[in-house]
């Protein structure tokens, strides 16, 4: 009876530890807003004309390291543009002010972030700046979309009536 008991506890124990996992891991995911940890550093703005499906919480690095999150990803009616607001970490506070922001993928499937290139200036992005040079998502579906008509045009161009 007593074996039967411990075996009782020591599952319970088992899937309540189970649980405690998945709620920590979903407080950890891009875009839950329950994600631990203070909003601390600067917040800078970069105008796309498509960010695919880069949502807020998705990481921001350069040069393959985090450097802070996307902090709200919004549109902007008066020049039909995405308005991504960036929050740097404050001990990345010399980041050139005309470097580029473009959005890339983690591997063939993976999602969005944003990558930051550094340029050349003596002068940094500070709170409330705005990266002016950007490059926007490339969207998978349309490259394939173009390939296939560009192959079908070259298909029916090569037929001869006889």
């Amino acid at each position: 009876m007593k074996s039967q008991r411990s075996l009782e506890l020591g599952t319970g124990l088992f899937v309540l530890l189970g649980f405690a996992a998945l709620f920590f891991l979903t407080t950890q995911l891009p875009g839950s807003g329950m994600s631990v940890g203070g909003a601390t550093g600067y917040k800078v703005t970069a105008r796309f004309d498509n960010i695919g499906d880069l949502k807020g919480g998705s990481p921001v690095s350069m040069a393959g390291v985090r450097i802070g999150r996307v902090e709200s990803v919004a549109f902007d009616s008066g020049d039909y543009r995405a308005v991504v607001t960036l929050r740097i970490d404050p001990q990345y506070d010399r980041i050139p002010d005309d470097s580029d922001a473009s959005i890339q993928t983690q591997g063939l499937l993976g999602g969005k972030y944003v990558g930051i290139g550094p340029g050349g200036s003596d002068t940094y992005l500070k709170d409330g700046s705005q990266i002016e040079f950007t490059q926007s998502a490339i969207v998978l579906e349309s490259l394939v979309n173009k390939f296939f008509a560009n192959f079908a045009s070259k298909g029916s161009e090569g037929e001869k009536p006889q």
